[in-house]
């Protein structure tokens, strides 16, 4: 499902790449089988092509069904996420960082679809999407507005 590699040759190791890969794949899968998810993107390093072994995984999860998710609802199992390591809010978004039993560490920052409004865009939203976004799943074109806005 992923039109990039993730990798960056000679930075991560393969394996790394394919674990990497592969929780990008399944997360996709899962969120395109879920009607309330209106979009998911991969931010950060993974986003940019520039992960290195210590990097982490972030996605942003836009949801019309946010307790879904922040109330645990079984979805991390669902995914292989591991073990809940960090909760943290972020204005209107929050983080849920897990981490795998390899150690790779995948953050889902989850908010509902207001997150990505355009008129204006916020200013923490913009600090994302320009540091590196790669859409996932966007079925109504939400995120594609954003990145357009940005």
């Amino acid at each position: 499902m992923r039109d990039q590699p993730v990798s960056v040759p000679g930075v991560l190791p393969p394996e790394r790449a394919a674990e990497i890969g592969e929780i990008i794949d399944r997360t996709t899968r899962w969120a395109s089988e879920r009607e309330d998810i209106v979009g998911l993107l991969l931010v950060g390093s993974c986003a940019r092509g520039a992960a290195e072994p210590d990097s982490d995984i972030d996605f942003v999860l836009l949801t019309t069904d946010e307790s879904r998710y922040l109330l645990n609802d079984g979805w991390p199992a669902e995914l292989g996420r591991g073990e809940l390591i960090r909760t943290r809010s972020w204005g209107p978004i929050t983080e849920r960082r897990y981490s795998t039993a390899s150690g790779l560490k995948v953050e889902m920052n989850i908010s509902s679809p207001n997150w990505a409004k355009t008129d204006p865009v916020d200013p923490g939203t913009h600090r994302v999407i320009t540091d590196g976004v790669r859409v996932l799943y966007d079925p109504a074109g939400v995120c594609a507005d954003l990145l357009g806005a940005c």
